[in-house]
């Protein structure tokens, strides 16, 4: 396109016509373009000059076509096209690149010789395994398209390598490592501490590293793994960060912002003593690795020191311990891999934040049958079953994942997926103590609601209980504190709600598995079921005792007993409780997978209002 330019030049210039037909000659082969000029005070037109053949629009505010031409500049041209782009880095950007590599290994040699014999991976190689062939950043990008990035693992950048550069101590990467990777398609906030470098130790330029990262999780609502590896702060430098208002004790306020806007899960690799023990508490989910990590408020030395016990890490906060004892292990994983797989399973279930729906995948048939959920469960309601074989003959093949296995048994926590759309299963368990609820059952229970609540994980519950457990060794460990806890979380969740009545549901066992009281989408009953204040054994002794005792043939008052029991029986069955419209339906046993699809379908977008309040006081 050619645009003529019309210019003045001032009276004065316009004397020399030689000069003014040179400055317009001049113009028009400099833009390209044609050239008029006019006196400033009129419309003379003094000279004229036009663009050269084959000219193309360039200089300072030409239109043509980008690279086409010469590039024209105070009248020099550099053809662009024939320009040779043979640049190369700098010694100051191999300088660099090398501060980095040497950044990249770690601490002494003689640390990182010692991994192999604790059982565990180089800091660096651990990222390899989840991130990578490389364990390094994304220097060139994926190349491949969106329908391929489900498969994906990759580092993408890292935060603060050179933090204490300058130390005189050699502490690379102040032995914390931060950044964001893309793991199983997924992008997430990651954390690493480097062992080699003071025993994964944290101090001012770190805790500053793992501070960012947690407050940038919060501007991007995306998850966070921590992989732990720390013998704690560093006490010879702790007026660095100790009790700083930006120090480490702002991880757990962080953590406590963070806790149920973005999925927060931690890896034990080694020891975390001391204040580093609070992050894999206050993370929604932990992972540790059997025989090489711990977790204690204090080290093995300290509590001798304090207590005079002498105690070994494993005996004192081993993956046992928090499994089996304190509850604070979600997962026990056998090795660095099995650590990965079970972290790549668990946040297949989790959204990325608050925000979002958890992922669905195309659903599967259960592994076992429905057909036989009804052989599954026996009429008697004193047999034990185990509770699996209803489960698995309801949710899709393989797609059950068991959290803290090993702490109150008598309740199954467990995440699934019902024709591919994730859940979170509560579930008396009879195999084990009839299923009765313990403190430590109704406390793992209560956790594990709220947690499903705060990520949109749809619940169904699986009652056959009959009740909370009595005695005054549970009264001393918390009965009614935990069975208060657990109340209150079924009560307060607003995600879909299914509860179904497998067998019996007894006292506030109903309650808390939430029955028709607790805003359930629905109750379905099982054709086993039982509702009831207490069983007939229980409530024919409660009510019949005196009357009993007052016969004094064997014979006649077992029969009569037996009497009583049965009429307790039909009054509590579960056709009496779908007469009296208590419960919603009952089906049968081998449609009962498709009944919770059905309904966990159709209220799929279900709204529920809790009252206006700040929170409540209960957990």
């Amino acid at each position: 396109m050619t645009i003529d330019l019309k210019l003045r030049i001032s009276d004065a210039a316009a004397q020399d016509e030689s000069e003014v037909q040179a400055v317009a000659s001049a113009l028009a082969e400099h833009f390209g373009e044609d050239v008029e000029l006019y006196t400033q005070s009129g419309d003379d037109l003094l000279a004229s000059a036009s663009a050269p053949a084959g000219a193309a629009s360039g200089g300072s505010g030409g239109s043509g076509a980008a690279g086409s031409g010469p590039v024209q500049s105070a009248g020099r041209s550099r053809d662009r096209s024939k320009a040779a782009d043979d640049l190369e880095p700098t010694e100051r950007e191999e300088l660099l690149r090398e501060e980095i590599e040497e950044i990249l290994e770690g601490g002494p040699e003689k640390y990182k010789e010692r991994l192999p014999d604790q059982g565990k991976l180089f800091v660096r190689d651990r990222l390899d395994l989840w991130f990578g062939d490389d364990g390094g950043a994304d220097d060139g990008g994926s190349d491949g398209d969106a329908a391929d990035s489900g498969s994906r693992n990759t580092i993408k950048f890292e935060d603060g390598k050179f933090a204490n550069f300058d130390a005189e101590d050699d502490l690379p990467a102040d032995g914390l490592i931060t950044g964001a990777a893309e793991f199983e398609g997924r992008n997430l906030h990651f954390m690493a501490n480097d062992f080699t470098v003071k025993a994964g130790s944290m101090a001012e330029k770190g805790v500053e590293k793992f501070l960012r990262m947690q407050q940038r999780a919060l501007k991007t609502g995306r998850p966070v793994l921590y992989l732990m590896d720390s013998s704690g702060g560093r006490i010879d430098q702790q007026t660095g960060f100790f009790a700083n208002r930006e120090g480490i004790g702002k991880y757990y306020y962080n953590h406590s912002m963070l806790s149920g806007r973005v999925p927060q899960i931690c890896v034990l690799y080694g020891p975390c003593i001391a204040g580093a023990a609070y992050t894999p508490v206050f993370a929604d989910f932990t992972i540790m690795v059997r025989d090489v990590s711990a977790m204690a408020i204090a080290s093995p030395r300290m509590v001798e020191m304090v207590t005079g016990e002498n105690i070994d890490l494993q005996d004192l906060g081993g993956p046992d311990v928090h499994a089996q004892h304190s509850g604070s292990a979600d997962l026990i994983a056998e090795d660095e891999e099995h650590a990965r797989e079970l972290v790549a399973k668990l946040m297949g279930y989790l959204p990325d934040n608050s925000d979002e729906k958890p992922p669905q995948t195309a659903g599967t048939t259960p592994r076992l049958s429905p057909e036989g959920i009804d052989a599954v469960v026996p009429q008697d309601p004193n047999r034990g079953y185990d509770m699996f074989d209803v489960i698995e003959r309801v949710v899709d093949a393989d797609s059950a994942l068991e959290l803290r296995p090993e702490y109150g048994k008598e309740i199954i926590t467990a995440f699934a997926r019902i024709d591919g759309r994730p859940v979170g299963i509560v579930a008396n368990q009879p195999n084990h103590r009839a299923g009765a609820i313990f403190p430590d059952a109704a406390e793992k229970a209560a956790e594990f609601i709220w947690t499903c609540d705060a990520y949109d994980v749809p619940l169904v519950y699986l009652c056959d209980t009959p009740g909370f457990m009595a005695g005054s060794q549970v009264e001393k460990d918390g009965i009614l504190e935990q069975g208060k806890k657990m109340i209150y979380a079924t009560s307060s969740a607003t995600v879909p709600k299914q509860s179904v009545v497998v067998r019996k549901a007894y006292g506030a066992g109903i309650y808390a598995m939430s029955g028709p009281a607790y805003d359930p989408e629905s109750v379905i009953g099982l054709p086993s079921g039982e509702i009831a204040i207490m069983g007939p054994e229980a409530a024919i002794n409660a009510v019949y005792a005196n009357r009993l005792a007052d016969i004094d043939d064997p014979d006649e008052r077992a029969e009569r007993e037996q009497e009583l029991r049965e009429e307790y029986r039909e009054d509590i069955d579960i056709h009496r409780m779908a007469s009296e419209v208590v419960v919603d339906e009952i089906v049968p046993p081998s449609s009962l997978r498709e009944e919770l699809e059905n309904r966990f379908e159709f209220y799929e977008t279900v709204e529920k209002d809790i009252p206006d309040k700040k929170h409540g006081t209960i957990l």
